[in-house]
């Protein structure tokens, strides 16, 4: 995948960003967030390196998907069911009701612990502890009746999501039964429904299937392109994600599908075998000459192969034909800076400005701006870009450093010199409330 790997700490996982993932995800996601009543340009969709079959909302308007939930899903109409489930957390606010479900459970835990410990002083211990221990259970089960409530509550709007979008909801019961028997393959049969953060998946099934199934759109087709598309992602994804053994035993050589060819180009690739890796991108190129993932991947395998200035013209050509597309064109402009030649210089900063320009999440390109502009010898933008990138992956002292010293190369109060100050100043906070914390 041009994929690019960010580093989220907060989340403890890292963010897998590739042009073709994204573009599916925009795709299959726009008519249910416009049924909701929100706004495309606002609901992100977020791909996560992690193989646990998850999705979920942390708050605002993103919607993180693991990557195991997309080896999972047999078609994009499952994921496109999962999605809409969490786009009905968003739409319901739940992250942010969140306290109605921790606050009363804190409190009893609090009053739990007041009693045992007066318990405890007027002399049992043993009653002490044991009214804690209840008082405990109690919070707990209080926070996961709140889960499982907010949880049924996603499901319902989500389905509704689906058939106002004119979406069939199969996928989503389809997911909802791989997960139902995802429990009796790992032995659990025998779950206390009490003691869980979501419904039993069989009882999601049944309170979904006469609003969903009664849905005009419920025998309603994938858009077979959809499909398509989504059956590329997911063996681009496994040869990325997985071991590359174990990519090759699911795509073996003798299968010449473009999907086979996709998965075997990132494991040879991750492997260390860059003439296959070269081989299975030319097949593709060669099955359509003109597809821009597959001539981003040929450019890519050569940049990261250490061949450059064989890498523009493919990549060139991605970027063109993909609109500048930011993920492409930043492989294409660090492709001319890779190159150490001069000439090529101008067109790198052209094409990575544009990059920053429309992609506010790509410190990588922001880096290979900084490279560019260090190479032409303009220092002080250098520095600007080294502030920027700096600024989004959270190095305020950094970014402070970065920022203060583009200010003085810049020409005052002009528009790189403000933005050179913004950044000085916010991070300079940053590192200020960071010292006042400890």
């Amino acid at each position: 995948m041009t994929l690019l790997v960010v580093a989220r700490p907060a989340a403890a996982q890292e963010i897998l960003r590739d042009a073709e993932t994204e573009a599916l995800f925009a795709k299959m996601s726009k008519p249910i967030i416009e049924a909701s009543g929100l706004s495309p340009n606002n609901v992100k969709v977020v791909l996560l390196q992690d193989d646990e079959i998850n999705a979920f909302t942390a708050g605002g308007q993103t919607v993180y998907i693991n990557s195991g939930l997309i080896e999972a899903a047999d078609n994009i109409n499952q994921v496109q069911g999962v999605f809409a489930h969490e786009l009905g957390h968003v739409a319901d606010g739940h992250v942010i009701l969140a306290d109605r479900g921790t606050k009363p459970a804190l409190g009893i835990q609090i009053l739990s612990l007041v009693l045992g410990a007066a318990a405890a002083a007027a002399g049992s211990a043993e009653g002490g502890m044991g009214i804690a221990a209840a008082g405990q259970r109690a919070a707990l089960g209080s926070y996961l009746a709140f889960s499982r409530t907010q949880e049924a509550t996603a499901d319902a709007t989500g389905a509704k999501f689906l058939n106002e979008a004119g979406i069939s909801g199969k996928g989503m019961l389809e997911f909802f039964k791989k997960l139902y028997n995802e429990q009796y393959r790992y032995g659990y049969t025998d779950v206390d429904p009490f003691l869980q953060s979501h419904p039993l998946s069989g009882d999601r099934i049944s309170n979904l299937r006469q609003t969903l199934m009664t849905a005009p759109a419920w025998n309603k087709p994938t858009d077979p392109k959809l499909e398509e598309a989504f059956l590329r992602v997911k063996a681009k994804l496994k040869g990325y994600v997985d071991d590359p053994k174990e990519t090759l035993q699911a795509y073996p050589p003798s299968d010449q599908s473009i999907y086979a060819h996709y998965a075997r180009a990132y494991a040879y690739h991750k492997g260390g075998y860059p003439d296959q890796a070269r081989a299975e991108a030319a097949a593709l190129v060669k099955a359509d000459p003109h597809d821009p993932y597959f001539l981003e991947l040929e450019g890519q395998i050569l940049l990261e192969g250490g061949d450059p200035k064989a890498a523009i013209p493919p990549l060139r050509e991605a970027t063109e034909l993909t609109n500048y597309q930011p993920l492409i064109s930043t492989t294409f402009g660090h492709a001319l800076v890779a190159t150490d030649d001069k000439a090529n210089l101008p067109e790198a900063v052209k094409v990575l400005k544009q990059a920053v320009a429309r992609d506010d999440d790509n410190p990588f390109a922001w880096y290979q701006l900084g490279t560019a502009y260090a190479a032409s010898g303009d220092e002080a933008r250098a520095s600007l870009a080294t502030a920027e990138s700096a600024a989004m992956q959270g190095d305020d002292q950094l970014a402070v450093l970065s920022a203060r010293r583009a200010m003085a190369g810049i020409p005052a109060n002009s528009p790189d010199w403000i933005r050179a100050q913004d950044i000085a100043l916010t991070s300079q906070n940053a590192l200020d409330d960071e010292k006042h914390d400890r």
